[in-house]
């Protein structure tokens, strides 16, 4: 991946390109597409998806008519305020305030001029979230919402060209883009000018090589996104002297099934489940975040741990497509006794009877949990029959990225924009500050689809000539 200099642009220009066809790029083609401009989607797959395809789906918003119907108070002050307190305070306040504030407009945007279906998530709130925020497609999983994403994008006649690997940037002496250079499967290349480019090809967490230097920790660990994301938004941004920020931001999570590699819906922790390790013990607060869980998780022996949790929660668990087909692949085991459990787990019995009984006693208010759960908000575990999966932890996506306005352009050290050039989803800075536990739930997708809809927006702007 590189820059080619060249002051001409190449002999067929489509006003806006966009690299990456997820949930990023597909918004943002929407939004220029609306505002006037002709624009084509670069997706180097033979068919969309990305890390979206692969994620939950859920999408936190705020002030949207889905809340009201439910008679949910929420706020932009309230989400920035619970952004800004995940992330201890070393996110970027102005980036968060603007895609809280474009949260709740772009879903209802895409509902009223895109036929988008969002349901509210309103059984628990996820780690963080001081209101019932996460929204959903219907069948709550991130295939079913790129699909209608994808769906929308080709009603609304917008080019999405597949197979379409981007491996250069064409760039003026005035380091403003001109056009991309194409490889296609046949070893083929093309060339393709532009006005404005927007990058939306996510961040850098298929890159062995970056996730060894940025985040060590996660050096070894299943990498759950796409694997098309490699860190080009972040090379071709450096070779343009481009800013990027908090590289060591990621989100991780703590409940992927072993070996099924499918994850399990952390709805099942914030509502009266725990983990154990092998030893059949509890050896963390499973509602600080399921981000952070994953490293914790993976400082177990073996890097294993096992939700255990009751039938009530199963049926909970049915609720998601997800969880259903972990169900379907066996990953869901039903266990009568505490000793058939321990058997399954290799653990003491008495020491899982021990866990089992304090957590019994800390959603009494009996004892107080020294990993400092509170666990009188949710129903007390019920016994027998029990529920528990074998999971780990996982690398999902990458939060670290260039540094953009809140316009998403793409700035330089000293805050100059480059040119022509727009950032959005996992290929710009994310709001998470910096390291794993700064991952408020579903901030990979709010900034997603919120900078997708406003470098669109700025982009098909730029395009006809105006200042951004």
């Amino acid at each position: 991946m590189g820059i080619v200099r060249r002051e001409t642009a190449p002999e067929i220009v489509v006003p806006i390109l966009i690299i990456g066809g997820g949930a990023c790029g597909l918004t943002a083609a929407l939004a220029a597409h609306d505002a006037g401009a002709e624009v084509m989607v670069l997706e180097r797959d033979a068919s969309p998806s990305g890390s979206t395809a692969l994620s939950s789906g859920f999408i936190p918003a705020c002030g949207t008519r889905w809340q009201s119907a439910k008679g949910v108070e929420d706020s932009v002050d309230l989400m920035v305020s619970d952004i800004q307190a995940k992330n201890h305070g070393a996110g970027d306040a102005d980036l968060a305030e603007a895609v809280a504030r474009a949260s709740g407009p772009t879903l209802e945007w895409l509902a009223d001029a895109h036929g988008q279906q969002f349901v509210l998530l309103d059984g628990f709130r996820y780690p963080g979230h001081s209101a019932l925020r996460m929204h959903a497609h219907p069948d709550k999983t991130g295939e079913a919402l790129i699909a209608s994403l994808l769906k929308a994008v080709t009603a609304a006649g917008i080019d999405v060209v597949t197979d379409a690997q981007v491996t250069d940037l064409i760039v003026d002496q005035r380091d403003r883009a001109v056009g991309v250079m194409i490889a296609r499967p046949d070893g083929s290349v093309e060339e393709i000018g532009c006005a404005a480019l927007i990058l939306a090809c996510n961040g850098y967490g298929g890159n062995p090589e970056m996730v060894k230097a940025h985040i060590p920790e996660m050096a070894d660990a299943l990498y759950f996104g796409h694997t098309g994301n490699q860190g080009d938004a972040v090379a071709w941004g450096e070779a343009l002297g481009a800013q990027p920020l908090q590289m060591a931001a990621y989100q991780g999570h703590g409940s992927v099934a072993h070996p099924h590699g499918v994850l399990i819906t952390w709805a099942l922790m914030m509502e009266g489940g725990i983990q154990v390790n092998g030893q059949g013990r509890r050896f963390s607060n499973e509602h600080e975040g399921y981000s952070e869980q994953s490293v914790k998780v993976l400082a177990q022996p073996d890097g294993i741990a096992w939700n255990l949790y009751d039938a009530r929660l199963h049926e909970m668990g049915l609720g998601f497509e997800d969880y259903r087909r972990a169900v379907e692949m066996g990953a869901i085991k039903r266990i009568e006794t505490v000793a058939a459990l321990a058997a399954m787990i290799g653990c003491p019995e008495q020491v899982l009877s021990e866990t089992l009984e304090d957590t019994r006693q800390y959603a009494a208010g009996a004892k107080v949990d020294p990993f400092g759960r509170d666990f009188t908000g949710a129903p007390c575990l019920a016994g027998q029959p029990f529920h528990a999966v074998k999971v780990t932890g996982a690398l999902f996506h990458t939060q670290g990225g260039l540094a953009i306005d809140t316009a998403a352009r793409v700035l330089r050290p000293d805050g100059s924009a480059l040119p022509n050039l727009f950032a959005g989803g996992g290929a710009a800075v994310g709001v998470s500050g910096t390291g794993v536990e700064g991952y408020l739930s579903g901030n990979g997708l709010l900034t997603a689809f919120t900078l997708g809809r406003i470098a669109g927006r700025s982009a098909a702007a730029l395009a006809r000539g105006e200042t951004v």
